[in-house]
């Protein structure tokens, strides 16, 4: 099974963490990057192949990962040599990938069985596969709606309850074949031109735990609760070596 990280991007809200080193690399707990904890996952669920979308630091990714034969895994760089965006990557990979593989950001912390969800999508026949999460927010302010001038309706601090993108799917190559290498195309590009093209994505509904660690609040809970979290996300013993 083949697995493309996006470990490509500056990790700007991240900042200053990411000033000196990539994303993927900032340390988690005491003893982990979380990237490594990825890998780490990602050979005990079955994966062999490992593709890395590196730019910003990325030698510094190279140096950390080398050849993936630590983690049990065979692993290859892409680097960019311009920003592409989060699927921009892939035209240029298109034809050293299979038909159907896992897309992840190097970000995430998350128990999700990333095998359970690649085999989802090689079922479905969807053009993606989405995990998705849900999430509660509270507005702290009467809400209100109108029509012209006129208060139509008004909801004291209501509580919306929506499912969100976890960073990480199911594609297929046929899904990207249409579009030229060395473009630029965010993720949410591919969902909307999905939409229009009549060829809806699935959503994989998840509800274990997840962590996307975009911004400095998120990185002080990831560091904050690891220790009570490690052995969920952690196999008991490493992979051997392929």
């Amino acid at each position: 099974m083949h697995v493309v990280i996006m470990a490509g991007g500056a990790g700007v809200r991240l900042r200053p963490y990411t000033s000196t080193l990539p994303k993927p690399l900032v340390p988690i707990g005491e003893n982990y990057a979380i990237l490594e904890i990825i890998l780490r996952q990602l050979a005990a669920r079955g994966f062999t192949h490992v593709t890395l979308a590196i730019n910003h630091l990325g030698s510094l990714i190279r140096a950390f990962v080398g050849d993936g034969s630590r983690f049990g895994l065979v692993v290859r760089y892409a680097e960019e040599r311009e920003p592409l965006s989060t699927i921009g990557p892939l035209f240029n990979l298109r034809d050293e990938l299979p038909e159907h593989f896992l897309v992840m950001n190097g970000d995430v912390l998350t128990d999700l069985d990333y095998a359970d969800l690649l085999a989802t999508h090689r079922l479905s026949g969807a053009p993606l596969t989405v995990a998705t999460y849900r999430r509660t927010v509270k507005i702290d302010f009467g809400v209100l709606e109108l029509e012209g001038d006129k208060i139509s309706s008004f909801s004291e601090k209501p509580v919306l309850d929506y499912r969100v993108s976890m960073g990480v799917y199911g594609l297929s190559r046929s899904t990207i074949a249409g579009y030229p290498a060395g473009m630029p195309f965010g993720f949410d590009e591919l969902v909307l031109d999905l939409l229009r093209r009549g060829e809806p994505p699935a959503g994989y509904a998840f509800d274990g735990y997840w962590l996307d660690i975009g911004r400095p609040e998120d990185y002080d809970e990831a560091n904050r609760c690891f220790a009570e979290v490690e052995p969920m996300l952690l196999p008991a013993r490493a992979p051997s070596a392929v």
